[in-house]
């Protein structure tokens, strides 16, 4: 379905009087919206244990913001802090500027929508059914659906690309199905605002990637605040608009990581830049590369290979080779091994490593070869025409 297509079923918003999407600079202004926030937990006869705050919180409108940091570090306790599922521990949480905890049930539901992980029995229902549950704040005291109803139901299923399993049961459907129909569901509401804790969970790769983009379209052409808590930080990084990213600090009774959270809030990039993407999942085994927004293993390289090539094979061997424990070697720099990386698909990789010289039709092979050669690379001087044979006679044939 296109972006035109969605923006012409949407149905009308019942708050018409709401400001066009924008950056907020404060709470006051954003759909959703939090002033000096504490969050944790309540203990009898014990102090609270604060997991995070205090914090003032704004949710951008018309913008996918993800939550992200390390296990333990509060994103649950956040996000059921803000759906009102649990009260925080200090300040007030607002939603269209109205504090949440004044809104009765059936308003709150009407301005706010929430898609937990936890799992729902839904007995026989039809996925059209359970999206139509999401019209019960507007309903009459009945609880009919007027024909309205019915169009904001057949709306919210076409917008996530599930109106060919309005018909299903919903325990017949895969996780990426159920996953669609629930967000349709949450849709049907017609919120404000959308909280979703771990949508992508228990999805494959692809579905992660289609769901991740459907929240972001979503949130453009409806002009909705989504919030999306996930441990996926690769594709977060890659899909959101904006970044709630929660970083452990130091307790001194427990150590690093084991403190009171500090939220950090920009663009995914800019948290990235600033080495807070670092901060917060950066670990004595791993480490987050600024150049490549990716993790990799902090580890120290047992060898550096020199790597002519480029294109996509070349940089699939360039990863080969930091899972084998070497690095790449920067232009001048000395090396222990060779590696070039050539168009003919027969002998595609030769690997020269003093005295040795191998070709390879694929990677596994090659790096079957690098394996056996490891205890010497790693000892022998880092030069192209330094060492000793490693061992291998001149005939072995190539593994």
């Amino acid at each position: 379905m296109s972006a035109s297509d969605r923006r012409d079923v949407a149905p009308p918003r019942e708050h018409p009087d709401q400001p066009p999407a924008a950056p907020w600079a404060n709470a006051a202004d954003a759909p959703l919206g939090a002033r000096g926030l504490s969050v944790g937990y309540r203990q009898r006869r014990r102090p609270d244990v604060v997991v995070l705050g205090p914090h003032d919180l704004a949710l951008r409108r018309g913008a996918l913001t993800v939550l992200l940091g390390p296990n333990g570090s509060g994103k649950t306790t956040l996000l059921r802090t803000l759906a009102g599922m649990q009260d925080p521990l200090a300040g007030t949480v607002t939603v269209e500027e109205e504090p949440l905890a004044r809104l009765e049930a059936r308003e709150r539901a009407r301005r706010m929508a929430v898609v937990l992980t936890d799992p729902v029995d839904v007995g026989l229902l039809r996925a059209v059914d359970l999206v139509a549950l999401g019209r019960h704040p507007h309903t009459r005291w009945d609880g009919r659906l007027a024909e309205r109803d019915h169009h904001v139901v057949a709306w919210a299923l076409e917008a996530v690309g599930a109106q060919d399993l309005a018909q299903r049961r919903v325990t017949e459907l895969s996780d990426g199905e159920r996953q669609r129909v629930l967000i349709a569901r949450a849709l049907a509401q017609e919120p404000a605002v959308l909280l979703l804790d771990e949508p992508v969970a228990y999805v494959d790769v692809a579905r992660r990637v289609e769901l991740l983009g459907l929240l972001r379209d979503l949130a453009h052409e409806c002009d909705l605040s989504v919030l999306v808590s996930t441990h996926d930080v690769d594709l977060a990084l890659r899909g959101a608009d904006q970044a709630w990213l929660l970083v452990p600090t130091a307790d001194p009774a427990r150590g690093q990581g084991h403190g009171r959270a500090t939220l950090r809030d920009g663009a995914p990039e800019d948290l990235a830049l600033q080495g807070a993407v670092s901060a917060a999942f950066g670990t004595e085994a791993t480490a987050f590369d600024v150049a490549t927004g990716t993790f990799r293993s902090a580890r120290t390289p047992l060898a550096s290979v020199r790597l002519a090539g480029d294109g996509p094979p070349a940089r699939w061997t360039a990863r080969a080779l930091e899972r084998e424990g070497l690095r790449v070697a920067e232009a001048g720099e000395p090396a222990a091994a060779t590696i070039t990386v050539r168009e003919d698909p027969v002998r595609r990789w030769r690997l020269d490593a003093h005295e040795w010289s191998s070709d390879h039709a694929s990677l596994g092979s090659m790096t079957t070869t690098l394996r056996r050669l490891l205890p010497h690379l790693a000892s022998a001087p880092s030069r192209a025409d330094a060492g000793v044979r490693h061992g291998l006679a001149a005939d072995e044939p190539e593994p």
